[in-house]
């Protein structure tokens, strides 16, 4: 029994070797396949000949196209995000209306999303440029498969973005500069105004307004608060602290 499963081993990974040994013998879809299979093992330095073949040498069939895609994905399996977004815009320049654009848009925003960090007070070039690519993906693309993955990265990124400014407006409300603090929690609340930390600027922009000698503004920020309590804790505690410093004694 383990002689028979070692010489099925064996058998499995000679067989990229054996189609390799035919070489130019084999057809576009052969060595197209014969690629993935290198891809999915590993072995990416032969993954890349044989797309890079199809490529320069078989441009009039459909493979060289699907080449030129696996390419792209190969660079994204690599984790070498530039190159692999790099390639997939050079796909989507060559073929606009391919029936995997989709697909490409798709990659082309994960790309720089796998480049983004994750807290929020760092650089965010990355996601804001992530967000860019997929704001029009259902729009474009309704019945794509990726459509729902592309709406929660989405729906992260913008929650991300609006972090970012909630941290800056912090920056400057903890160093009293009043109407900093409130022109990033007026952008937030413009631009994200269903971003999870929405309550919170608003109740943090009302204390920037009431420290800078705008009353009615912190006073109609509070109602509003009112209105519709946060649910969220620290937008609670925010809210508390702007009732007291504007409510009416």
């Amino acid at each position: 029994m383990a002689r028979t499963l070692v010489l099925l081993l064996v058998a499995l990974l000679s067989a990229p070797v054996a189609h390799a040994a035919r070489g130019d013998r084999i057809t576009p879809e052969e060595r197209y396949e014969l690629g993935l299979r290198y891809m999915r093992r590993g072995y990416y330095v032969k993954a890349l000949e044989q797309f890079n073949h199809l490529r320069n040498y078989e441009r009039d069939d459909p493979h060289a196209v699907l080449a030129e895609l696996a390419i792209a994905d190969l660079h994204f399996k690599k984790a070498e995000y530039d190159q692999a977004r790099l390639a997939y815009e050079d796909f989507l320049r060559l073929h606009p209306r391919h029936e995997r654009d989709d697909y490409v848009y798709y990659r082309m925003g994960l790309c720089l999303w796998r480049k983004a960090p994750s807290v929020a007070s760092r650089d965010q070039t990355w996601t804001r440029q992530a967000v860019d690519v997929w704001s029009a993906f259902t729009a474009r693309y309704p019945r794509s498969e990726y459509s729902g993955e592309v709406e929660d990265l989405l729906d992260a990124g913008r929650a991300r973005l609006a972090r970012k400014e909630l941290v800056i407006g912090n920056f400057y409300l903890r160093r009293e500069a009043w109407k900093a603090a409130s022109g990033r929690y007026k952008g937030l609340l413009e631009t994200w105004p269903s971003s999870p930390d929405a309550d919170l600027a608003r109740a943090l922009l009302g204390q920037s307004l009431a420290q800078d000698g705008d009353v009615g503004g912190a006073r109609a920020l509070l109602e509003t608060l009112r209105a519709d309590p946060p649910e969220d804790g620290t937008a609670r505690r925010a809210a508390g602290r702007l009732e007291r410093m504007v409510a009416p004694r």
